[in-house]
Parts: C-alpha cells; structure tokens; sequence
C-alpha cells in the first residue's frame, strides 16, 4: 500500500465573508473524518484547512491508494431462527445469507456466541478496502452535504438545464494525489489540477498545481494568493501593526477580532493602506465614528496611545497598485458621507433633551403580554427605586429614579435609530449634554452592562442600581408570562440577564436577599403576570451553579452550597471554599454520610421535630457523648460562623465524627418508649442543624 500527500480545492464565487472561517474548517474536517472512516489516513496523517473568498481546500498527509482490506463480524439472527430442530438451515437464514452474497455453503462456517440471553450466529466475512477514488468521492459528497451554509443559492450549470444548489456556484474542482489527479466529480465539476489565482493580480492564468505539496506555494507565486485563513490572518495584523508605527505617536489599529475574521474572509492577498478623514468629525462621539467605520466600510480606525480616536484609519486592500494614491482617495471620499451622516444625527439629536422624548416610548411596544417600553420605563423606575433605598437611601433611590426614567430614551434618538448597537452609549452623551451630571450619565450608559461574558461592570453606583433593575424587569415580566428560554433558543436573553444580576450582585458584594429582590419587583407589573418567583429562583441558581463549575469548583461542592439556596450570592464564594477546605479532612466522607443518614431519618419522622434535647432522657453512653459534644463543638462552630469565618465554622465539625459513629454504632433512635425516641430525633436535630448552616454537608457524600 502507498501513501501520497492529498489536495482537494473547491473552486468558487465570492463566499459569504461571515461564514467563511466556519465554512473552510468545516470542510477540511468533515473530509478528513471520512477520509479516516475508510481507512485511507494513518494515525500520522496530518490536516492542513485552507480557506479564501473564493476557495476552500484540505491537504492531508499520508493517504494511501486503497484501504486494507477489513474483517467484518456481523449478527445474522438467533440460532433458533437459523437453524431447525436438526441443524440444518432456515429459508429465512439462506435468503439473509443471500443478501449478503452468500450461499448454503457458508452455513458451516456460521459462528456460533451468546448475544444477551439467546445464542446467535454470526458470519465472518472480508470487506474489501475502498480505493482513494471511491473513498475521496464519498467524502467529498459528505463534506459539502454536511457544511454549515447560511444560505442556499440554486444556479444552473453550463448545459443550461441542471440545477445545483450551492453556498456559491463553483467552477474548478482540484483532486491530487502527490502529482496524480484523482477522478472524482461534484457539482457538476470533474477534478484536475487547475485552478484560478487572484482575480487581477495573478501572474498566470488559470494556475496548474503540479503537486499536492506545492498548492500554498503555487497559489502565492503564480495566483498572488495566500491561501491560508490563518496566515492571512497573521499578514493584516503585521501589516496593521506596520502601518500604525509609521503613522506614529503611539498610534494602534482598534482591536476587533470579529473584524480581522471578516476582513481576511474579503481578501486574498492583503495590502494595508493609511487613510484620513477631515478632524472636524472628531467632535462627534468616537463610538459613532468607530462602528461606522468598522461596520458599513470594514476599515480598522486609529487610536491614539491614551485610546482616543485620531483622524485616520487603516484600509486592508485586496490589489496592490504601484501607486496606491487613488484607492487611498476612493476609500476616503466613500467614508465622508458616513462620518457626515454620524455628524448631522449627532447634531439633530442634541435639539431635544432626553426628558423631551420620554413620552414616546408609550408609543414602541415592548411586548404584546407586557406593554410599551413607556411602560417598561415605569416598571423600572419602580424597581430601581426600591433597590436604590436599600442601597443608599433617598439620596440614591432619587439618583436611580430618574436615571432609569431616561435610560431608554435614546431608542428614539436618529443615532441609535441607524446604530442600535449604542443604545446606552449615546443617552450617556445625550445626558451629559442636557446638564444631568456625570453620576446619572454614567449609569444611562452603564444600564445595560454586563452585554456579554467578561463585560465590565457598571461603574457607579447608580449604574448598578439601574442595570440590576432592568434585568429584573426583564427576567422576572418574562417568567410571569411564562416566556421560557427553551433548548438554544433565548430571544430576551434571559440566561445573559440572569448571569448579569449574579456578577453584580456578587462582585459588587450586594447586601441583598435574592428571592427578596425577584418578589420585591414583581408588584410594579400589576396583574399583568402570574408569581414565578420560585422557578426564576432556581433558574439563577442553576446559572450560578453552572459558573462555579465553570470556574473549577466540583458537582459535589456546589451543591452542597447552593442546597440551601443562600440568599446573598455575594457569600457564595466563601461558603465554597470553607466546604473545599471541610471536603479535604480526612472527617469530612464520615460525617457526610452521616448528615446523609440524619436527613433521612428526620424526613421519615412523623411531625415535627424540633431541635432540643431533655438530659435527663439521655440513657445510652453514646448518646450523651454526642450531646456533650455538640455542647462544646455548637457554640464554637457557630461563633466561627457570626464572626464571618466559615471555614473555621465546618472545621470545627471534625470533633463529631467519633460520638457520632459511636451514637449509630450503639444508640437505636426508634427506640419504644415514644419519650426516649423523641428526645433522640430532637438530638439528631440538633446535629442536623449544627452541621448544615454552612453547606448541606449530605451533598458530599459518595
């Protein structure tokens, strides 16, 4: 068997540039794991995905020109279907053997083995290993049945009768094994070793391969193009950093890893230019001119070194003309009427306060169930207010009141009309323009923080104030009116706004009761929705408990934790780690199990049963040993506890273990006499509530 290096390229129109990191590694991997199914790679084989606007490709390494031969059992059915009462067989198992090309013949050689509880014959046969040009052809046709397309476009082919359906139309179809074409065919496409280089640029066209090996290197000289994802990638980001240098004064590109993707999806071979705008356009907000730039014109805009927006911006070109003078030109005559459109918005804008344009919110509706967003801004306004008094007081509910009264103004402004992404951002500048002071500007602009995973914070008071209530508004109106994220669907975002309130709550180390604060909110909606407090309570815990694992912290561990609901999550940090430090005791399996064992007994006990204990009931020696102890080891560990050290709280619960194992070992609790019995359910209820105020400690055990 002989290996070659493979090359396979997909030649085609411009692919969408969103999709195509996902396209290109989609196809790369999706080949290789069929080409690995049948064999034809070795454990050595190495994968190299290569993607530009107008290709995708693989190369990989090591692919032999037919699969070994392969030893196949297979099931054929039970022995007392096979065969009759004298061993000979059925029609039913000569008709199976049939199918599978046999005859009467291969019954001897039929193996007999237990399959469950009956026996069953099997029939041991060679499979022919597959050739590179039928394996390749049923990987290429899973490769491109199984690629993530956004969109599906429908062409014809040249004989003007076939329709194709395709990301793209596709052209040139590329298959070499070492030098050696491989005839497959899709798309309507036979395979060969041409292809098409740059679409002005290359020096040759079309561009033959002459090896699988020198696809990269043959595409750059003759093609002018780089056909790498990654290394294109690599080539903006040096020339970006190159052109920033020159331009001096500490200046560097804006950091967009969305953008670089897209703009390397655009290209295939980059050439950086510098451009500049008129600095008139700098009185307008930066975030105006950055999103612009970056989101209609794809250009990189410059910042200073203290990150102030300068008045020129990088062009990641797609041709490199020896005088470049009038792309350069091009590109800053077509981004004028974009920063002239910001600047005029921005003008518009500031003619009417934010104050002025409350009313009509109670013109966009929010949702069918729940209201305007003038509604919504009452709702918030109510919440924020309460939280705010709990917080700061009057001076700080007052601060929050009419902070969150505007926050939602400017979705009626011009700028956030054409740029959604800044609302938030420009009621903070609108806000600062109406005289209202950095502290309440500063929380408009904050409210909507954390937007994502890793996001900052808000950065006042009132901000977090604000944000902590518009997230309430949203969770808890969308649990009462039963609007559940289901599976990957999350259209309000309800899991990013839940993990918001936890990060606020607890990084900011929030004095606030959790199921205080979902109740607390509900009244501002009225009757508009049902009481679900209970279940979005246990959907933030449950985002809570997915972050602590995230964060290297055991199943085990958050659920001994959050078993007990803690009601300020700021704690939760320190509760986990006091039950870290219990769980690595060399006490801590024993007595788990044991809390175990006194939860089930306490659950089976008819009444209630209350946590005291009469001595003079106290018969057995092990009994009192344990009361005794838990006289002595109760009031440390609760003491450690007031004092805020929980740690030392759960270690002080080591000294039980011995009373307790020797308090199971001798001690019978439903014991006859209903007194005696009673006295020791109120004992185990006493340990019961010593050794769960921290965590439940039950959760630990195996």
């Amino acid at each position: 068997m002989t290996t070659e290096n493979l090359l396979v390229e997909l030649f085609v129109e411009e692919l969408p540039p969103k999709a195509l990191k996902k396209l290109g590694d989609a196809f790369a991997h999706q080949l290789f794991e069929q080409l690995k199914a049948q064999g034809l790679t070795s454990a050595a084989s190495v994968l190299t995905a290569f993607a530009s606007p107008r290709r995708l490709a693989a190369h990989v390494t090591a692919v032999a020109t037919h699969a070994a031969d392969k030893a196949v059992s297979q099931k054929l059915m039970p022995v007392a279907v096979g065969l009759d009462a004298a061993g000979n067989a059925t029609p039913a198992l000569l008709k199976k053997l049939a199918a599978l090309g046999a005859d009467a013949s291969a019954v001897a050689g039929l193996k007999r083995a237990p399959d469950g509880k009956a026996e069953a014959l099997f029939y041991d046969s060679t499979v022919k290993g597959a050739t590179l040009a039928e394996g390749l052809q049923k990987a290429l046709d899973e490769a491109l049945a199984k690629l993530p397309i956004p969109k599906v476009m429908t062409y014809q082919l040249a004989d003007g009768w076939t329709d194709v359906k395709f990301v793209r139309p596709a052209h040139k179809l590329v298959a070499l094994h070492g030098a050696t074409v491989v005839p497959v065919a899709t798309l309507g496409l036979t395979a060969g070793n041409a292809t098409h280089g740059h679409r002005f640029e290359a020096a040759v066209d079309p561009v033959v391969i002459g090896h699988a090996d020198a696809y990269a290197e043959t595409l750059r000289r003759d093609g002018a193009v780089i056909a790498s994802f990654a290394e294109r990638r690599a080539e903006i980001v040096r020339q970006l950093a190159a052109a920033a240098a020159q331009v001096g004064g500490g200046c560097r590109p804006i950091d967009d890893d969305a953008l670089l993707d897209e703009v390397t999806a655009l290209v295939e071979r980059p050439n950086v230019l510098t451009c500049q705008f008129e600095t008139e356009f700098l009185d307008v907000p930066q975030e105006c001119l950055i999103l612009t730039m970056k989101a209609n014109q794809k250009y990189f805009p410059l910042l200073d070194a203290q990150g102030k927006l300068t008045n020129q911006f990088l062009v990641v070109s797609n041709i490199s003309p020896t005088d470049a003078s009038a792309v350069i030109q091009g590109n800053e005559r077509v981004v004028r009427p974009r920063l002239a459109d910001a600047k005029f918005f921005f003008d518009q804008d500031r003619k009417k306060t934010l104050e002025s344009r409350v009313p009509g919110l109670a013109k966009v509706v929010y949702h069918n169930k729940l209201g305007t967003q003038g509604e919504r801004m009452e709702r918030v306004c109510a919440i924020a207010e309460t939280i705010g008094v709990q917080l700061g007081g009057p001076d700080l509910a007052a601060k929050a009141l009419l902070a969150a009264r505007l926050a939602k103004a400017d979705l009626l402004t011009d700028m956030v009309g054409e740029f959604p992404e800044l609302q938030g951002i420009m009621g903070g500048y609108y806000a600062r323009h109406d005289g209202l002071g950095d502290e309440v500007a500063t929380a408009i602009e904050d409210h909507y923080k954390p937007r994502f995973a890793g996001d900052e914070l808000p950065r006042n008071a009132v901000g977090v104030v604000v944000a902590l209530a518009d997230k309430l508004e949203t969770l808890v109106g969308m649990f009462g009116i039963g609007n559940l994220p289901t599976g990957d669907k999350d259209p309000f975002a309800l899991r990013r706004h839940a993990l918001g309130v936890i990060r606020m709550l607890v990084e900011k180390n929030l004095p606030l009761q959790l199921d205080a604060l979902l109740r607390g909110a509900a009244p501002a909606f009225g009757d508009k929705i049902t009481d679900a407090s209970a279940a979005l309570g246990d959907f933030i815990y449950d985002r809570l408990a997915g972050g602590l694992r995230e964060q290297g912290a055991s199943a085990q561990e958050v659920d001994a934790v959050l078993a007990l609901r803690p009601q300020r999550l700021a704690d939760v940090a320190q509760r986990l780690a006091a039950v870290k430090a219990f769980a690595a005791l060399p006490e801590a399996p024993a007595l788990a199990a044991a809390n175990k064992r006194v939860g089930n007994i306490l659950k089976k006990a008819e009444g209630e049963v209350r946590a005291q204990v009469n001595d003079a009931l106290l018969v057995e020696a092990a009994e009192k040993a344990l009361n005794d102890t838990l006289k002595t080891v109760v009031p440390q560990a609760n003491a450690a506890f007031d004092a805020g050290d929980l740690t030392a709280s759960l270690q002080a619960l080591a000294a039980l273990k011995a009373p307790v194992d020797a308090f199971f070992d001798s001690v019978m609790v439903n014991a006859d006499d209903p007194a005696l019995k009673a006295n020791r359910l109120g004992l185990l209820a006493t340990l019961h509530a010593a050794m769960n105020r921290v965590a439940d400690l039950s959760r630990l055990a195996a």
